[in-house]
C-alpha cells in the first residue's frame, strides 16, 4: 500500500510545470524547453526527467515537462505549450520501453513501474520514435532532440530482441536532430547555451556525447586516431560478424577515460556520428546536479497514486555513478561509463538529512548505494594507466592491480549517516560486489579495512536480506558472463553464516541467477540446480536472459560470435530450450519432476537425479505459484531464498532491482 504524500507545505510552483495553468503560475508566458518523458514526473535525483529539467532551471533555462504524454487521442499534450524557444526534449523513459512493455518470453507486462497506479498503457512502444514523430508533423522546423536509455543504448545498429531483427540506430528511424547519450546534464546545458547564443541545430555537429545523422561524403573513409568507421548497416544485415566486430569498438571507445573517439556508420545514404563522451563527471559536477532544490516527491498530479519505482527509492540515497564491473549482459557502463562518479562526503550527507526530515520517514534508510553498492570512491590509482587501457571490466578476469578497491570511505560514510538524528539504520539495498570486497589485494590496511566492510555490511546493514549477483554456477558460463568463479560466492556466504551466528541473526543471502544466457547448456542449468540445492537455497522469481541493445551478452546471442575473441558461442535461443533451462530453477516443484528427470536421463547426468532428488519427495518452497502464474516485476528480476533455521515467512521484495540496467 502506498503512503500518503504530505504536500501541505509545498507549493504547485515547487515543480516544473506540467500544465499551461502551472506555466502562468510561474509567472511565464512561453518555455525554452519542453520535455516529454515515457514516465511519470518525479521530482527527483533518481528520475531522468527531473534532473534534466532541474539543471537546465540551475542554468537560466524555463523548462517544462508533459509526463507521458496520449499520443492517440487528438495530440493535445504535445500542443499544449506550443513550440519551445530552443528546442524539444524527448525520453522514453528510465528504461528501454521494450523491457518495460515485454517479459523475456516476449509476452506483453501487466504492469508499469513508473506509471502512477502500476498501470501498463501509459506510453507506446518505441516511444522516441512515436513522440518524435508527431513532434516533427506538429512543429516542422522546430529542434527536437532525444536522450536516455533508449536512445542512447540504440545509437548504432542493434539487435532487437522483441523484433528479432537487427535494426539501425534509432536516430535513422526517429525524426530527431540528434541523440545526446549517456547521462545527459553537461550535454543538455551545452546545447541549450548554443541554442540560445544564436547557433543553428544543424550547424552543431562537434558537442561531445552527441549523435547526428550526416551526409555520407563527410564520413572518412577509413579509421585512423579520432575516428573509427564501422561496418555499415547494411553490411551488418548481410555479415552478423561485422556487427559482432563492431560492438568491441563501441564498448572500448564507451569505456574510455577521456571519451575515445569519432565512431561512424553508413547508414543508407546517411552516416550515424557518434562524438565522443564526456570524461565522468568530477565531484563538483556530480555534487551540483544533486544538489539541485528538488522535492523529492511525485508531482502533485498524481495525488493518491502510488508510482511503484517511486516507493521504492523514496528513503533512499545514491552515492555515484558509472560501474566497472563489465558484466556482459548489463548495460550500466554503456549509459554511464565504466569510470566512478562519486558525490562528496558532504552532499550525501545533505540528501540524508533531508530524507530524515520527510514526514513519512521511520528512521530507516533503504539504500546507501549505486549501480553496484560498494564502488563508492574507486577507481585507478594511475590515471595514465586508465587513460591507455581499454579492458572494458576492472574486476574480470580478475581484478586490476592498478584499482584502489579501499573500502574506507564507504565505511565512514555509512557510520556518519547512522549517527544523524532520527536515523536508526542505515540499508545497502542495491548489488554488492562480493569480488570486489574480498579481494586480496597484498595491501595490509586494506585489506582490514575491507575484512572490516564485510564484516559491517553483513552486520549492520542488511534489512533482513542481502542481494549478491553470482549470476551462475559454472565457471565456464561466469566466465562468459564476465562474473567471478562461483567458488567466491561460497566463501562470501561462509562469512556471511559465520557473522549471523556470531550477531545471533537468522538474516538471508538472496543470490541473483540467469537462465539461457550465452554459453549456458541444459547440463550447465542441471549442474546449477544440483549445487544450490546443496547450499540449501531454493530459487525464486528468476529470470531469463533478455537480450537488451548494446550490452557484449546479447551480440553474442544475435550473432553466435564473441566480439573480443571471434569463435563461436552456444547461445539456447530456441523457446523451449529456454523453457527446460529454467525449470531447473524449479526442482523442488512436484510438477517438474517427472521432466527434470526424463531431461537428466536423456543428458547421461543419473547422477544428477540422486543429488536433486534421492530417496526423499521434494517439497514446495514458501512461495511456488510465483513462478507458475507469471508474476512480473517492474524490472526484470531474480531471486533466492536461503531457507533459515527458521523460516521468517516473508516473501522476497518485489521491486524494481535497484542499479542493474537492462
Amino acid at each position: 500500500m502506498a503512503k500518503e504524500i504530505d504536500y501541505n507545505n509545498l507549493r504547485p510552483t515547487d515543480w516544473l510545470p506540467t500544465s499551461v495553468k502551472e506555466m502562468k503560475a510561474m509567472g511565464w508566458d512561453y518555455v525554452d524547453v519542453v520535455l516529454f518523458s515515457g514516465d511519470a514526473y518525479v521530482d527527483h535525483p533518481s528520475f531522468a526527467a527531473a534532473v534534466i529539467g532541474r539543471s537546465l532551471q540551475a542554468a537560466g533555462f524555463r523548462v517544462a515537462i508533459v509526463p507521458q504524454p496520449n499520443w492517440q487521442d487528438d495530440l493535445r499534450d504535445f500542443r499544449k505549450f506550443g513550440r519551445p524557444r530552443l528546442f524539444f526534449g524527448i525520453s522514453a523513459g528510465a528504461m528501454d520501453s521494450m523491457v518495460n512493455h515485454y517479459t523475456a518470453s516476449r509476452r506483453r507486462r501487466s504492469d508499469d513501474a513508473y506509471t502512477p497506479g502500476g498501470r501498463h498503457g501509459a506510453r507506446p512502444d518505441y516511444p522516441t520514435i512515436v513522440y518524435s514523430k508527431i513532434l516533427r508533423e506538429l512543429y516542422p522546423d522546430a529542434p527536437i532532440v532525444a536522450g536516455g536509455i533508449e536512445a542512447s543504448l540504440r545509437r548504432f545498429s542493434h539487435y532487437d530482441y522483441w523484433e528479432d531483427r537487427l535494426r539501425p540506430s534509432i536516430i535513422a528511424d526517429a525524426p530527431v536532430d540528434m541523440i545526446l547519450y549517456g547521462m545527459g546534464e553537461k550535454t543538455i546545458i551545452e546545447l541549450a547555451r548554443r541554442l540560445d547564443a544564436g547557433e543553428r541545430i544543424s550547424d552543431i555537429t562537434d558537442m561531445r556525447q552527441s549523435v547526428l545523422l550526416r551526409p555520407l561524403a563527410e564520413m572518412p573513409t577509413d579509421s585512423d586516431e579520432n575516428n573509427i568507421v564501422l561496418a555499415g548497416y547494411e553490411t551488418c544485415l548481410a555479415d552478423k560478424r561485422s556487427q559482432s566486430t563492431n560492438f568491441k569498438h563501441i564498448e572500448q571507445q564507451s569505456n574510455r577515460l577521456d571519451g575515445g573517439v569519432t565512431i561512424w556508420q553508413a547508414t543508407g545514404d546517411r552516416a550515424v556520428k557518434a562524438n565522443p563522451m564526456y570524461p565522468a563527471m568530477t565531484q563538483g559536477e556530480i555534487d551540483a546536479s544533486f544538489d539541485l532544490p528538488y522535492t523529492r516527491l511525485p508531482h502533485p498530479r498524481y495525488r493518491g497514486k502510488a508510482i511503484p519505482a517511486y516507493e521504492m527509492i523514496r528513503h533512499s540515497v545514491n552515492m555515484h555513478r558509472g560501474c566497472f564491473g563489465g558484466c556482459a549482459f548489463c548495460t550500466i557502463s554503456a549509459h554511464q561509463g565504466k569510470f566512478i562518479a562519486s558525490r562528496s562526503k558532504e552532499s550525501i550527507m545533505r540528501e540524508a538529512r533531508q530524507v530524515t526530515r520527510m514526514p513519512d520517514f521511520k528512521g530507516y534508510i533503504s539504500d546507501l548505494g549505486g549501480p553496484s553498492a560498494n564502488m563508492y570512491g574507486m577507481g585507478g590509482r594511475d590515471k595514465e594507466q586508465c587513460a591507455r587501457c581499454l579492458r572494458p571490466s576492472c574486476l574480470h578476469p580478475s581484478p586490476c592491480r592498478n584499482l584502489n578497491t579501499d573500502h574506507g570511505p564507504l565505511l565512514d560514510i555509512y557510520r556518519s549517516v547512522d549517527a544523524l538524528p532520527g536515523v536508526k539504520k542505515s540499508f545497502i539495498g542495491s548489488g554488492v560486489r562480493y569480488d570486489l570486497s574480498m579481494h586480496v589485494t597484498g595491501n595490509a590496511e586494506i585489506d582490514r579495512t575491507n575484512r572490516r566492510y564485510n564484516e559491517e555490511l553483513i552486520r549492520n546493514h542488511v534489512s533482513g536480506r542481502l542481494k549478491v549477483a553470482p549470476e551462475h554456477t559454472s565457471d565456464a558460463v561466469l566466465s562468459v558472463m564476465r562474473k567471478p568463479s562461483f567458488g567466491l560466492f561460497k566463501e562470501f556466504k561462509t562469512l556471511f553464516d559465520r557473522v549471523n551466528t556470531q550477531s545471533g541473526m537468522r538474516q538471508q543471502l538472496i543470490p541473483y541467477f540467469i537462465s539461457s544466457h550465452p554459453g549456458c547448456t541444459e547440463e550447465a542449468m542441471a549442474e546449477l540446480a544440483a549445487e544450490t540445492k546443496s547450499l540449501d537455497f531454493h530459487l525464486e522469481q528468476v529470470q531469463d536472459f533478455t537480450p537488451t541493445p548494446m550490452t557484449v551478452a546479447t551480440e553474442i546471442y544475435y550473432t553466435g560470435i564473441h566480439p573480443y575473441t571471434g569463435k563461436e558461442v552456444f547461445c539456447p535461443t530456441d523457446a523451449d530450450e529456454k523453457k527446460r533451462q529454467r525449470k531447473f530453477f524449479f526442482w523442488y516443484d512436484p510438477e517438474y519432476r517427472r521432466e527434470i528427470t526424463a531431461e537428466l536421463r536423456r543428458m547421461g547426468r543419473t547422477d544428477l537425479i540422486a543429488r536433486l532428488f534421492g530417496d526423499r519427495p521434494p517439497h514446495r518452497c514458501e512461495a511456488p505459484s510465483q513462478h507458475k502464474t507469471g508474476a512480473r516485476n517492474p524490472r526484470p528480476t531474480q531471486k533466492a531464498v536461503q531457507k533459515p533455521a527458521q523460516t521468517s515467512g516473508r516473501k522476497p521484495n518485489s521491486g524494481p532491482r535497484k542499479g542493474r540496467k537492462t
